[in-house]
């Protein structure tokens, strides 16, 4: 039997605290003998970690109860339901009793027990987060307990560099090799603003406000009077949570989006970063002897929030302007903290320290300052002054300058007149590293080890925009652009051009000094608005420094032409290769038929000698997981994926250009995502990382992995092992013969895939009332829209929500769809081939235990639940439905047939199936309200109090859908 959390309104004291004293009083842990747990289960989860959910939800339970009773009790019966429900998924009693009791609930009824259903699941996911760090450190523990001559900092894991080192050395690895390779290492993680966070900011500070308090806790020397203080503090955070509003009431703005995304810099990567270089150098040190040098951090960071234009029409220039200085504006204010720091720390004086010959000179180069003696001070003072000026100035920009600024007492107003702007990130690095080495040459090492080598290693990671801004934008929008010049110029259509006369044209062009046009005069011709939008995008980045933007990314990007438009515009506003203002161009290929033809695409490219020349050798291609898996469903897109990034390695290696690839994943599996990091970037296919890594982070997944600084540093760690071993570790190429199947397999599966969704006419009526799809824009939780093209159907419809409906409904249906065909073949032979390809070829074994992840996440009951309430009774669609479900158990077949197993099982599945225990008496009542909750609101008219509260409580459901799967997009 499993009984968690416990029952709401039950007293128990435990280890962590004690029983109630008043119902405002935060209460005592429930007793650890609450729980009771089946053998298989215990043996998966810690005790621990079901103790501190114990807890948590008795804070939430006394609250609940002391407000609504009777929610309280609904939510009681429902959670007691699921309960017998994951106890025995086959008795249909409880699901019954459950559907029963969500029919009769009122719309403020249904409010209440969604908002207790929510927050106790993301309670789950804080005191999850609290365990992860736990589990790490009391392995770490025990580690060292047993190895006391192999202390290291980072963890003893295979997924870590310590681990990785070990297995690197082991194999044969020379320290010198391992520290090459990890010195060119380039890992850069990009945070995006796609809309996949259904908590507002508020509440995820309260969330992590509880993981860090939990920890305190943890601590065996905590004084009785210290632990009823942190129980105080986690049951204020959870009443003010339950007194919030969780719901977003508009829509947040890019700039908003933009302060989410720098919440994150600036609150845990700020000091993660540095720290966890600390820890790294320190690693290499003691297992291969060698140290990092001060300025090199293989991880970096990089943002599309504000300039993500692709059919978002909120990211406007102003909004990325915006944006941007906003992001130099944050970045310069954190650096002034950095040098006050570093003004108090370095206070050597001439009368009693030497200081190198560098540093002296650098000292004399200043000339107005009031510390004489104290060089040191003297340069962090001038750079104060700078990083002053440079606030200032930024903020004259916005127009929103403080009416005054506190210059400290060193430092005149007049003073601001006589230096210069902070403008890239050698105005701060050069000095810095002066002042380094003048420290540690003149015996004061460990001095220049402190804060100062953090702030070296900050400059080095965010450098003096925060993190560079991507802009993304469609390809079709440049082509218009270019058409409107060259109507303009009269010389035809390039529209309607042919790919040979569009290279021909943009190749002379670019080969050009003289500008295309005048942009007063061309806007004056010119009605099309989103022309003019796109040329003065090109205008507002050609004002920023280099140092501020990362890549120009083209989405739905079909041929060189995309990528040569680009660059013409660029050089139209003046950035060109030769002044080094040019951002990189990325083309991104994202469909079936686009990424086939990629290698082609880049051929036609390399073959261009003025473009391998202007892009120095180096280039960078997108790879559309998302978006592929959406067109062909999830075999044929990953199969699609590995062959066009092999074919492309081949072009660029023949022309030898570097090539780099980034990845546009998504949290679910629907979309590229895997939750197992390290595996994942080591069954990348053969020769397409080589040490070069460009990832999305989005949404949840950024809480996820960056949620802390201890979780982020694990993050880090993780990466930096993975792309490291990848440099070393031999590949399984696949066989000519495992090539077939895949081939085969592709074909299979993207037919069943798009018969269904694209050929089919039942399914689009079916999707859009059997799923939340059409609510789903009441949620808030992004500025763009949810459709490329708000006239058009499934096509254009974007990959999150698509993939968002199918979770709500825990059918997953856009993950496996298409798999269960294209895993059947017909023959023995071959279906024995797929066992040995799952068995002796790492990358398809991860696809299949990730498909096994998913289908065990999924819900056959509970979906046709939602068709049994929501689907017209017509023959088609009911009919459809049941198709639907026969394809999932052909899925689940499949893939149990060619992994050999009886239970879906694996690396992936294992503390799933634990964690579903915990999470789906909470899941499977939200699932049937929010059902209810469907119904009622299709069957309403107009507007009212009545509907508004239902829509409240719809959205709630469907936040905790997402905080119960653990993804949303």
């Amino acid at each position: 039997l499993i009984r968690l959390p416990t029952m709401l309104g039950e007293k128990s004291p435990t280890s962590k605290g004690a029983a109630f004293v008043s119902k405002d009083a935060p209460p005592a842990s429930p007793r650890r003998d609450s729980v009771l747990l089946s053998a298989d289960l215990e043996s998966i989860v810690d005790k621990d970690l079901m103790d501190d959910i114990e807890m948590l939800s008795s804070m939430l339970s006394s609250i609940v109860k002391n407000e609504n009773a009777h929610v309280y009790d609904l939510y009681t019966q429902l959670r007691e339901q699921g309960i017998d429900r994951a106890n025995d998924p086959d008795d249909t009693a409880a699901f019954e009793a459950m559907k029963k009791l969500s029919l009769h609930i009122s719309p403020d009824d249904a409010l209440g027990v969604m908002r207790v259903f929510s927050i106790a699941l993301n309670l789950v996911n804080a005191a999850e987060v609290h365990h992860r760090l736990r589990v790490m450190r009391n392995t770490e523990l025990e580690a060292s307990k047993e190895l006391t001559n192999k202390v290291g900092p980072l963890p003893l894991v295979e997924d870590s560099v310590r681990g990785t080192l070990d297995i690197l050395l082991a194999e044969g690895a020379s320290p010198d090799e391992i520290m090459n390779k990890l010195l060119e290492q380039n890992v850069e993680i990009v945070i995006t603003a796609h809309p996949t966070e259904v908590n507002r900011k508020t509440l995820l500070r309260k969330y992590r406000s509880i993981t860090e308090t939990l920890s305190t806790l943890d601590r065996p020397d905590l004084l009785p009077y210290e632990r009823s203080v942190a129980m105080e503090k986690i049951f204020r955070d959870i009443a003010g949570t339950w007194g919030s509003d969780e719901i977003r009431r508009k829509k947040p703005t890019p700039q908003q989006e933009a302060a989410g995304g720098n919440a994150v810099i600036e609150t845990v990567l700020w000091d993660a970063v540095p720290a966890y270089m600390r820890k790294l150098s320190a690693q290499t040190r003691a297992s291969i002897g060698k140290i990092l040098p001060i300025d090199v951090v293989p991880i970096k960071f990089a943002s599309w929030i504000g300039g993500d234009r692709d059919g978002n029409p909120n990211v406007t220039p102003e909004v990325t302007r915006e944006v941007v200085l906003a992001q130099r504006l944050r970045a310069a204010k954190l650096f002034l903290k950095e040098m006050d720091i570093l003004y108090d720390e370095l206070a050597m004086s001439i009368t009693n320290a030497s200081f190198s010959p560098e540093l002296d000179e650098l000292a004399a180069s200043i000339e107005k300052s009031f510390d004489v003696m104290e060089k040191y001070r003297r340069v962090t003072g001038h750079l104060r002054i700078r990083l002053l000026k440079t606030i200032r100035n930024i903020e004259k920009d916005l127009k929103s300058m403080a009416p005054s600024i506190v210059t400290g007492n060193h430092i005149p107003l007049e003073a601001f007149d006589e230096v210069e702007l902070i403008t890239k990130r050698d105005d701060l690095m050069e000095p810095l590293k002066i002042m380094y080495n003048s420290l540690v040459s003149t015996g004061f090492a460990s001095v220049a080890d402190g804060s100062l080598l953090d702030t070296i290693r900050r400059v080095a990671a965010f450098g003096i925009s925060l993190v560079p801004i991507d802009i993304r934008e469609e390809s079709t929008l440049h082509t218009k652009a270019i058409d409107a010049i060259t109507q303009y110029l009269g010389i035809g259509s390039y529209e309607s051009w042919s790919e040979e006369a569009k290279l021909s044209f943009l190749q002379t062009e670019l080969s050009s000094k003289r500008p295309l046009f005048n942009l007063s005069d061309l806007a004056a011709n010119v009605t099309d608005e989103r022309v003019l939008k796109t040329l003065r995008v090109f205008e507002t980045i050609s004002q920023f420094e280099p140092e501020s933007l990362g890549a120009y990314v083209i989405s739905q990007s079909t041929a060189a032409s995309d990528v040569l438009a680009v660059m013409l515009l660029q050089q139209q506003f003046g950035m060109t290769s030769a002044n080094g203002k040019m951002m990189r161009v990325v083309p991104l290929f994202e469909t079936l038929d686009d990424l086939q033809n990629a290698p082609q695409t880049l051929e036609r490219l390399f073959v261009m000698p003025s473009y391998v020349g202007a892009v120095k050798g180096e280039m960078e291609v997108m790879v559309g997981y998302s978006d592929s898996a959406k067109d062909a469903g999830r075999l044929a897109a990953c199969w699609a994926q590995y062959t066009s990034q092999e074919e492309m390695v081949k072009v660029a290696d023949k022309h030898r250009v570097e090539l780099t690839f980034f990845h546009g994943k998504g949290g679910t599996v629907g979309r590229g995502g895997n939750p197992a990091l390290y595996r994942a970037i080591l069954s990348h296919p053969p020769n397409t990382i080589n040490g070069r890594f460009r990832v999305t982070e989005q949404g949840e997944m950024i809480r996820q992995n960056f949620g802390s600084p201890d979780i982020a540093e694990r993050t880090l760690d993780i990466y930096t092992a993975a792309v490291l071993r990848e440099r070393f570790v031999q590949h399984v190429e696949p066989t000519q013969s495992w090539r077939d199947q895949m081939e085969q397999i592709s074909e299979v599966s993207c037919k069943d895939y798009r018969h269904l969704v694209r050929d089919d006419p039942r399914f689009v009526p079916y999707f859009r009332q059997a799923t939340p799809e059409l609510e789903l824009g009441i949620l808030n939780i992004g500025s763009r829209p949810a459709k490329r093209n708000p006239k058009g159907g499934i096509e254009s419809l974007r990959a999150i929500p698509w993939t968002f409906a199918w979770a709500q409904t825990r059918l997953n249906l856009s993950a496996w769809l298409g798999v269960g065909s294209g895993l059947n073949p017909a023959s023995e032979k071959d279906k024995e081939e797929l066992k040995d390809m799952y068995k002796n070829w790492p990358w398809f074994r991860e696809i299949i235990d990730l498909l096994s992840m998913i289908l065990s996440k999924t819900d056959f009951s509970i979906s046709k639940n939602y068709d049994d309430l929501l689907v017209d009774k017509t023959d088609d669609l009911l009919a459809l439905g049941n198709e639907v479900r026969e394809k999932l158990v052909e899925t689940r077949t499949s893939v149990l047939t060619v992994s050999g197993s009886k239970d879906f099982a694996g690396p992936h599945v294992q503390l799933l199936r634990a964690t579903s225990k915990i999470r789906n008496p909470f899941l499977d009542p939200i699932n049937c309200v929010q059902a209810e909750l469907l119904k009622e609101l299709r069957n309403m008219e107009g507007h009212s109090e009545i509907r508004q509260i239902r829509e409240d409580a719809l959205v709630m459901s469907i936040n905790g859908i997402s905080q119960g799967m653990r993804n949303s997009g």
